[in-house]
Parts: structure tokens; C-alpha cells; sequence
């Protein structure tokens, strides 16, 4: 037997597993990096996070990703050095966090890759009619292996697309898994480039539970902030709080078929981008509005789509708790608006559920990995977008 074979199959048989997860999201603002030690799998898992951090991305690395992301045509030269060289310089930032937090690789079982999504293609979105549903993450997980020594997962939503998925949200797994209270209906809000939520039902039943993209989360905030102001995000909303709601904007806004399409469903920055703002903008005859003021319309139109998603779905007979993580859980504009028109459901961080929303996403791809080594009994029902499927190619370091 492969060493390597072997000692995953010892892994699995572990009572607890040290499980890296990393995320790197829309913003590009760097690597979510979350060391966990997951005891046991499915529903009576426990999961401790022994340290969290992120590691910033320069301008010049940045750059060069922004090179292909989220574009219909790209050099496709750059894309291929990208692969590897993506995967090389996470595993690099691993090994350096590791060095920080006085672990060894060795002492590490396993690690979980998202990688860095570049383009993402739902059927409904790309509109051929003979291709599936695409989605395509870069950071090659053999790089990543080699680079630390560490047993990687890596390349999972392609799984979830061979399923019948469309690849996004995959947060529901582990948010069931983390998440779920008997006896109360929660809903996790993700407010991340995209925003997408998860239902988790008091029943605790898997097959009850929902998932959907909803629209813009920061990514048109960040690339405004980008555009006019020179920083990366409106930190704190403070830009939004200085400017005033342009109504026709905003009712321009949410003129795309993306809000009216069937749930569940998923978007990304090829949609909701500059050039969709600038098309609003000539359609409302609102080009000539303030900065600040477009930041205030389009903070609005994140809230308000977010808003609309959940109250498809949300029934007057039921109590919901309502928790937020990603980086518009630190933008108090954004949260009023949302808290204002769901005064029902109370609006807290994940914070208070022993996870820090920062690290959710990194967390909930370490809990992907030991479900697909240790796990993948929960049953998700027929479900659209929630197949019951384990996800992540295994690549060995060796």
C-alpha cells in the first residue's frame, strides 16, 4: 500500500483530526488561515479553532490575479502560471503561519484549499444550453501538498457541480454541522463579495435545509472604494454614512433577471461588477452622481437584496435567529440596513456562536475535509443545491 494511502486511512480512524482550512475570497484581500483540531464527524462533531489569522496580500500579488478575475476574455498564458504559482505561494504562507504558531507540518493531518475562484458560470448565468453549470478555482492543491508536506484537499466545488449543484454555497455543509440548535430556526448570513445565506431548521432535519446566493454582498462596494477613494473597502461604512440614497439608482439596480430567477441560485463579480453600476447609472440618468452618494445606493442595494431573498422564504409562524459573518458583518451601514427591515429577526455576529466570523469560511472548509475523510453520512435529502456528496480532491506531498 502508498505510505501516503496509508496514512490517510489512519487519519480517518483518528478520534480527532488537526485540520487546516483556507479561504481566499472575492475581496482579495489575502489568505484566511485556520488551524482546527475536529473531533469525530456529522452532526455530533466538535470542533476547536486553535488559531486564526490572515495573511495580507501585496498590491503586486494581488494585481496579478485581478490579471484574470471575473473576465470574459483574459491572456490565457497568465491563468496557466497562475495555477501553480497560486498554489506554491499559499502553501508558503501556511508553512509561515505555522512557524508563527510554534507547529510543526508534521503535527498538521491534513489541509482544506479553496483556492482562489477566477470565474464562476451557472448555467442561468452563462445561457448555453448545452454546458453544465462551471465554476473555476485556481491554486493548484499538489502544489500546496508539496510546498507544506501536508496531505491537501483541495479543487471542492467541482464536485457539488457533478452533482447537479452549482457549485456555491458550499457553506451550508458545515454551517449544519456547526450551527444547528434543536428547537431553533437559524439563519447564517454571509456577507461576503457575494452574500448567500443558509437556513438551518429547530428541527435539526438536514433535508429542511436551504441555501442561496442573494446577490451583491461587497464586491461593488469594494471596486467603488477601489475606483474613487484609492482603499481596498469602505471601512466601517464611513464613506456610506457621508453620502445620501439615490431612489432611481437604486431602483435600476435591481432590475437583473438574477432577482427574479428561481431559488436556490448563485451570482458572482462576472454579474455584479463597475460596468453593471455604470449601465444603471445611464439607464437612471444618475452618471453625474457624488461618489459618496453611489457608495450609500449601492450599500442600500446589497441590504435590500439580501433582504428581499430571506422574505421569500421567512414564515410570519416562525421565530428565526439571524447571524452575520464576512466583511460586511464589520460595516455598521450595511448591517442597519438589513436589522431596520427585519426588526423580527435579531441580528447578531457568528461571534457569539464560538466562531469568529472572519475565520467561518476557512473553518467550514476544514470541516469539508474531515467529512470527506472521516464523515459523509448526513443525509441532505433531494434538496436542490444541497447534494449529499463529500467533496475535495486528495493530493499527496509526495
Amino acid at each position: 500500500m502508498n505510505s501516503y494511502v496509508q496514512q490517510l486511512c489512519q487519519i480517518a480512524q483518528q478520534p480527532s483530526r488537526r485540520i487546516i482550512g483556507l479561504m481566499s475570497g472575492t475581496s482579495l484581500d489575502g489568505l484566511d488561515v485556520a488551524l482546527c483540531r475536529i473531533t469525530g464527524a456529522g452532526p455530533a462533531m466538535q470542533l476547536e479553532l486553535e488559531y486564526f489569522t490572515t495573511v495580507p496580500y501585496t498590491d503586486a500579488f494581488r494585481n496579478e490575479i485581478r490579471k484574470v478575475f471575473a473576465k470574459s476574455e483574459i491572456n490565457f498564458r497568465q491563468l496557466c502560471v497562475l495555477n501553480p504559482y497560486l498554489g506554491r505561494q499559499h502553501g508558503q504562507m501556511v508553512l509561515a503561519c505555522l512557524a508563527d504558531w510554534g507547529v510543526a507540518a508534521a503535527e498538521v493531518d491534513l489541509l482544506a484549499s479553496h483556492g482562489q475562484t477566477v470565474y464562476h458560470a451557472p448555467q442561468k448565468q452563462h445561457g448555453l444550453p448545452h454546458f453544465p453549470n462551471a465554476t473555476l478555482q485556481i491554486g493548484d492543491g499538489d502544489h500546496v501538498a508539496v510546498t507544506t508536506g501536508i496531505i491537501t484537499l483541495s479543487d471542492f466545488r467541482q464536485k457539488h457541480l457533478a452533482a447537479g449543484g452549482e457549485g456555491a454555497p458550499l457553506a451550508v455543509y458545515g454551517d449544519y454541522l456547526l450551527f444547528t440548535k434543536p428547537g431553533e430556526n437559524r439563519i447564517l448570513l454571509n456577507l461576503g463579495g457575494i452574500a448567500n445565506f443558509t437556513y438551518l431548521p429547530g428541527t435539526a432535519d438536514a433535508a429542511a435545509v436551504f441555501t442561496t446566493d442573494t446577490g451583491p454582498g461587497n464586491t461593488l462596494i469594494d471596486a467603488l472604494a477601489r475606483q474613487y477613494f484609492d482603499q481596498p473597502y469602505d471601512q466601517e461604512g464611513a464613506i456610506a454614512a457621508r453620502g445620501h440614497i439615490h431612489p432611481g439608482l437604486l431602483h435600476y439596480l435591481k432590475q437583473h433577471p438574477f432577482f427574479e430567477a428561481d431559488f436556490p441560485k448563485t451570482t458572482g463579480p462576472e454579474v455584479f461588477n463597475l460596468h453593471y453600476l455604470q449601465e444603471a447609472q445611464q439607464r437612471s440618468g444618475t452618471t453625474s452622481v457624488k461618489p459618496e452618494d453611489l457608495l450609500a445606493t449601492l450599500t442600500r442595494f446589497s441590504a435590500d437584496t439580501v433582504v428581499q431573498a430571506m422574505r421569500h422564504f421567512l414564515r410570519a409562524d416562525q421565530t428565526y435567529q439571524l447571524y452575520a459573518s464576512g466583511g460586511g458583518a464589520h460595516n455598521p451601514v450595511l448591517m442597519r440596513h438589513i436589522r431596520e427591515q427585519l426588526p423580527g429577526c435579531p441580528l447578531r455576529r457568528t461571534d457569539e456562536l464560538g466562531i469568529p466570523g472572519d475565520a467561518k469560511e476557512a473553518v467550514l472548509f476544514a470541516v469539508l475535509a474531515n467529512e470527506t475523510v472521516a464523515g459523509g453520512g448526513t443525509d441532505f435529502g433531494g434538496r436542490e443545491g444541497v447534494p449529499s456528496i463529500s467533496m475535495g480532491k486528495i493530493s499527496f506531498p509526495g
